[in-house]
């Protein structure tokens, strides 16, 4: 089955992605989600709120990068406490981190100034989080947007889904394949770690196995669906009702 095929370039997506038959575009979730709207990919592992913006894709079904509490890898890095913070140096690369951090910031009644200049807190997300965290961890506190998330709603967060083109031919083949290579590394879990060459084993077992999830079931439909209302509330997207999709 050939497809023009992107995925976030992130350890997180590695239980995904390891061992695709195939070539894969490795890339930041904001090029990524260019491309697959500019139709230079068929399918593309991006942020979740590419979805929310542009409900025209359809979702390989029970397959995300989820949490179900803390993630490590997406946070504020502040000092003192988050409601002293006057500006936060926002990342780019991922729509969903931001917005994400737009709502959780609402919801608390904190209103700080979000902007990619200088400020005295930032928002870190993926490997780059990683990197920060390991150099920096005694220098700062660190506001986890899964874990505020969860204690805010109760529900497990999305962060990434595999997208699928509205053309492309035969999605439910495509999507039972990017299942199988989720569920043939999860039982082979430690053959992903062991090929992660940035990270140390002990960190990618930790953070595989208690910061992430791979599933896109019921309860992370209900956490997308609250993000898409909180959205829509804090008016960072039109009210939308639009189905899932999922495939």
């Amino acid at each position: 089955m050939s497809v023009r095929i992107g995925c976030v370039q992130y350890l997180n997506a590695q239980p995904l992605i390891h061992g695709w038959p195939g070539p894969v575009l490795f890339d930041h979730p904001a090029a990524l989600a260019r491309q697959l709207a500019g139709h230079e990919l068929d399918v593309a592992l991006v942020s979740s709120f590419e979805f929310l913006r542009h409900p025209i894709y359809r979702i390989a079904d029970d397959l995300a990068v989820a949490t179900h509490g803390a993630v490590y890898s997406v946070f504020v890095a502040h000092k003192g406490s988050i409601e002293d913070v006057s500006g936060i140096t926002l990342d780019p690369a991922s729509a969903t981190s931001v917005n994400l951090l737009r709502c959780l910031l609402a919801e608390r009644g904190l209103n700080p100034k979000l902007h990619t200049e200088s400020a005295d807190a930032r928002l870190l997300i993926g490997d780059q989080a990683i990197a920060f965290r390991a150099q920096y961890e005694n220098e700062f506190n660190y506001w986890d947007l899964g874990a505020e998330w969860k204690r805010a709603t109760g529900l497990p967060f999305v962060f990434a889904l595999w997208l699928i083109r509205p053309e492309v031919r035969e999605p439910g083949a495509i999507a039972q394949q990017l299942r199988a290579r989720r569920d043939a590394n999860l039982n082979a879990l430690e053959e992903v770690i062991a090929a992660q060459k940035n990270f140390a084993p002990e960190f990618c077992a930790f953070y595989f196995r208690e910061c992430l999830r791979f599933d896109f079931g019921e309860a992370e439909k209900a956490g997308l669906l609250r993000f898409r209302s909180l959205c829509e509330k804090h008016r960072i997207l039109p009210p939308n009702d639009a189905p899932l999709g999922v495939i």
